[in-house]
């Protein structure tokens, strides 16, 4: 039975029971009855909320978004959020422009140093990381150096582009101004195992831990 037939039972039962007694006994949600569907909303209604949601959920398809704007009551169909999403940009191939690692393939002589390890002091471990923040229509990639103790950001990048400046450089500023850590950890990515990058640890001293292949939650 979908909301508006609730509805419309509960309705018919009001006059003789409360809103309480027939939602108990019928097994509805009392909100159902009290809801109202927002039909047909204006353009810039629906564009608003579409990009509030985007930015909320920036992996969401149409489809998605379709699904959790009549979740909210809005009355609307794939084909106009598809379209909206389009005129606003919001339309991008998550797989192209979102993703954030590309594992270095081959065997690695490092292993993950921090799984059972006691973080007990300051630069005892940094950790990396990159993320990516919607900025108006376009996707930008943020990577974040930090203590894993103090959590105290040591350094950080933002880029267009997924390259290995965009972690080289806030380990090479973080190094300048805050020393070393005794460990750095990592994901697999092709920019925390460029030769520039693994140099850099090196030539500190850095002892090198990552995260397995496959194992997301041992990331930074």
């Amino acid at each position: 039975m979908n909301p508006s037939q609730q509805r419309h039972v509960v309705e018919t039962l009001r006059k003789t029971y409360s809103v309480r007694q027939i939602c108990q006994v019928l097994g509805f949600n009392k909100s159902t009855f009290y809801y109202q569907p927002k039909n047909d909303p204006s353009e810039d209604i629906l564009r608003a909320e579409i990009q509030r949601l985007a930015a909320a959920y920036p992996t969401y398809g149409y489809r998605r978004i379709t699904k959790m704007l009549l979740r909210q009551g809005y009355t609307v169909g794939y084909k106009r959020v598809a379209r909206l999403m389009k005129e606003e940009h919001l339309s991008v191939s998550v797989k192209r422009v979102c993703q954030t690692t590309r594992s270095f393939e081959g065997q690695q002589p490092w292993v993950n140093r921090v799984q059972t390890l006691e973080i007990s002091r300051e630069d005892q471990v940094w950790v990396g990381d990159i993320t990516y923040v919607r900025l108006k229509r376009r996707f930008i990639y943020v990577a974040v150096l930090m203590d894993i103790f103090t959590r105290m950001i040591k350094g950080w990048q933002v880029s267009p582009h997924l390259n290995t400046s965009l972690t080289l450089r806030p380990l090479q500023e973080a190094l300048s101004q805050s020393g070393s850590p005794e460990i750095h950890h990592s994901d697999q990515g092709v920019q925390y195992l460029s030769t520039a990058y693994i140099s850099t640890l090196k030539e500190h001293g850095i002892e090198i831990s990552l995260a397995r292949r496959g194992h997301p939650w041992e990331n930074g």
